[in-house]
Order: structure tokens, then sequence, then C-alpha cells
């Protein structure tokens, strides 16, 4: 007869809380089934580690992508009107329709992660960027057609989409108190994108001349192999990040996803726009100064770069103030900004105007962190009400994160249409009045709405949620 089994009495059986956490098990397609990044314990001996990991390979992929979305604000300068005989307002619609694309596939981008898996995703991705190279590669060539260029410039548009499955992604992998933080750092990472492709495009300008932007590709599609690569090789899935299949059409009806997504044109729609358009901008407002390629590629990475750098303080600042605060009081700085560009515009004054879109674009920078911040905080203080009112805990968990990942994904797609409407006020300004005064003004007075919504809905007294 077998001795009768002898129960369990280690303090891990009697009290399994404190049982030291098992360590992700990525396994086979690595998946990972145990993700708990809101316990301390879980995340200081096994979480930190898998994020930081997936973070690094994350806002690689999306540094990647940032640059092929951005190529035709380089490839611009590369097509002189003599040659290619595209006026300033035909290179204004080739920058636009990037930014258009890139906003569309944002939604479709944010939901593949939930389908796919994060890892799995940020393969397909990151290997999609070789369509856009290499069909630029292919076609950029004197005598090329207009309307073919409209095409493959449209193509670059998937650049954009990274973004999207990227922030979703990494909003997965960190604890509420760290998202700021990490969306931030991922957020500028990918923006440093727009910065480091305008450098690549410069160097070219001043070593090889206007006649080489292939020159470009040549340094971009190696890149874009080893982001897909490194993908397949060190990142991982998470089945927490799966959602539920109504999880956009439930977004929709949620009045925060409007707000949040007019906020975020404000800022990163403004980032990009200013991005794409900046160099033209300078050498049709200053053709004196910018008669050449090279002179307005010399500054039109230095904006991108200050914004893209400083983004992850602008969560890290919503981390420790709010991020209704900071967004809000940064959309007046930005008025102030547009006012500073307007002014030196009226006084043909080249170093004001360089210092006014300098500030719009270390703003947008803060104000895009501090607005992503705002996205799961709105959702944690819904589930935090939920709970107090007799709410099951784990369901609104569940429904934060989820309703944090569609957001994320609508918010991105929307902010990104703002890149159009900048680029589009441009082509219009100039067109009608022959300089950038008007859309100036419509800055000013877009970011002064802003600064009215942002305190109407999450700072006055009567509406202010906790913690946003």
């Amino acid at each position: 007869m077998a001795a009768p089994t002898r129960p369990d009495t280690s303090a891990a059986a009697l009290n399994p809380v404190s049982a030291p956490p098992e360590p992700p098990a990525s396994g086979r397609g690595k998946w990972i089934e145990d993700w708990r990044p809101e316990d301390p314990q879980f995340w200081e001996s096994t979480g930190k580690k898998v994020a930081r990991r997936n973070l690094f390979f994350s806002i690689f992929s999306e540094h990647i992508g940032f640059s092929i979305w951005s190529l035709w604000s380089v490839l611009v300068l590369f097509l002189p009107e003599a040659v290619f005989g595209i006026d300033p307002a035909g290179k204004f619609l080739l920058t636009t329709l990037p930014t258009a694309l890139g906003a569309f596939v944002r939604l479709p981008y944010t939901f593949a992660v939930a389908t796919f898996g994060g890892r799995n995703w940020t393969i397909v991705s990151a290997a999609l960027l070789l369509v856009p190279t290499i069909a630029v590669a292919i076609v950029l060539e004197p005598g090329v057609s207009f309307t073919t260029l409209l095409v493959v410039s449209c193509l670059a548009g998937v650049g954009g989409g990274n973004f999207a499955s990227s922030m979703a992604n990494i909003n997965t992998f960190y604890p509420d108190r760290l998202k700021g933080w990490a969306l931030g750092l991922n957020a500028g990472g990918g923006n440093l994108g727009v910065p480091v492709v305008q450098l690549v495009g410069l160097l070219v300008l001043a070593t090889a001349g206007a006649e080489h932007p292939r020159l470009i590709l040549a340094v971009y599609i190696p890149l874009i192999v080893i982001a897909a690569a490194g993908a397949a090789l060190v990142m991982d899935n998470l089945t927490t990040a799966r959602n539920q299949p109504r999880a956009m059409r439930e977004a929709t009806r949620e009045p925060h996803t409007w707000i949040m997504s007019f906020l975020y044109i404000g800022t990163f729609g403004s980032f990009i726009g200013f991005s794409f358009a900046f160099g033209q901008v300078l050498q049709n407002q200053f053709t004196g100064s910018f008669a050449t390629p090279l002179a307005a590629a010399s500054l039109t990475w230095l904006g991108p770069l200050l914004g893209s750098l400083i983004r992850p303080v602008g969560g890290t600042l919503a981390d420790r103030f709010g991020g209704a605060r900071i967004t809000c009081w940064n959309f007046v700085a930005m008025a102030l900004g547009a006012g500073v560009v307007w002014i030196a515009s009226q006084v043909e004054s080249l170093p004001l105007f360089v210092v006014g879109f300098v500030l719009l674009f270390v703003f947008s920078g803060i104000g895009n962190g501090s607005t992503y911040k705002m996205i799961p905080a709105i959702f944690r203080s819904q589930a935090q009400q939920s709970v107090a009112a007799g709410g099951d805990s784990r369901a609104a968990d569940r429904r934060a994160l989820r309703m944090s990942g569609a957001l994320i994904g609508i918010a991105g797609a929307i902010g990104a249409f703002g890149g159009v409407l900048v680029n589009l006020a441009f082509r219009q300004s100039f067109l009608t009045t022959g300089s950038g005064d008007s859309a100036y003004l419509v800055f000013i007075a877009f970011y002064v709405a802003c600064v009215a919504v942002t305190w109407v809905v999450y700072l006055r007294p009567q509406a202010r949620m906790a913690g946003v």
C-alpha cells in the first residue's frame, strides 16, 4: 500500500501569490502566454528584460519605416524643375500622397498586431518597405512621367503604418506607470527616421550631387533587411495583445477617441506635415538664400531631429505632471511658435523664421509624447472607476488594454492625416498668395482650438479625469 502523500507546506504552496513568477515562455512561434507587467515581482524578475528587448527592435524597425515614409521630402530636392518639369505645387503633391497613404494604413496596421502578433507583423511590415525603395530605384530617371512619380511616391506611405503597429505592440509590454516613457521613447526613436534620412540626403547632395538619388536607397535597402531579420530573431508575440473582433467599433463609440484624435492632429500632424514640407517652404519663402537643393537640405533636418529627440521628454513630463496638463500648455507654446513664424515671414527674417519653425518642431515633439500618454491613462481611469463601482477588475483591465490599442491606431491614423492637411495648406497658400502666411494663421487658430478642447474636457474641475 502506497504511503499517503504529504501535503506541500512550502511557502510557495501556502502562499502562491508570493511565489516567484515563472519566466515568460516564448515557445514555438515566439508566443508569450504569461505576461503580467503590472505585477512588480514579475516585472523586475523577467518582464523588464523582455520588454526592453522588444522595445529596442521595435524602435529600429519603426525608425526605418519613418525614413522611407519621409523619403520623398528628400527626393523632391533631387528633382530640379528644369530637368523633371515639376513645379513647386507638384512637389508638394509628391510629399502629400505618402502622408495620406501612411495615415490610411495605420488602422489595419494597428489591428494586425492583435491578429498576427507584434513580432510577426514587425517582420512583415519591415519587409514591405522594400516595395517603395525598389520602385524608386527603378523609375527615378529624367523623363519619367509625373503620374508615375505620384504612384511610386504613394507607395512610400507603407512606412507610416509601422508607427501604429509598433506603438500598439509596445503599449502591451509595459506597465501603466512606464507607458509614457516607453511610448515616448518608441515614438521618438521612430520619428528620428525623418531627420536621419534628410541628413543622408544632405550627405549625398554634398558629395555625389543631385544626379545620384539612388545612393540614398543603397543605404536603406540593407537596413530594411536587417530590421526584418532582427525582428524575426529577437522579438516576441504576446497573447494578451489580442483584441476582441469589435474593438475598433467599440472605440468609435467612445467620445475620447475623437477628442484625442483631434488633439493628435495638432501634435503629430504638425510634426510630420512640417517635416515633409519644411525644405520646400524654405526654397519658396526665401528663394535667394535657398536657391540650391543643398542649401535647403542643410536646414531641413534640424527641426525634425529636435522634435524627435524631445518626444520622450513629453512622455516623461506627462508621467510626472499629467498628460492633459502638459498637452494644454504645449498647445499654447505651439500657437506662440506659429506666431513667431508668421512675424518672421512678414519682416522677411530668415533667422527668426528658422527659430519659429524649430520651436514648432520641439513643441510638437513634446505634445506627441504627452498626448500618447493620455490614451492609456484615460482608459486606466475608466477601469478604476468601474472597479470602484463593483465591476470585475480583470474585465476592466482587459477593456482598458483593448481600447488603448484601438485608440492608438485610430488617433495615429487621423493624426497623420493632419500632415496631409499641413501640406495642402502650404500648397494652397503658395498658389494663391505666393507665401505661407495664410497657412501660418490657420495653424495658430487650430492650436488655440486645441488648448480650449484640452482644458474643457480634461482639465476643467467639473470634468477632470483622475490621472489623465
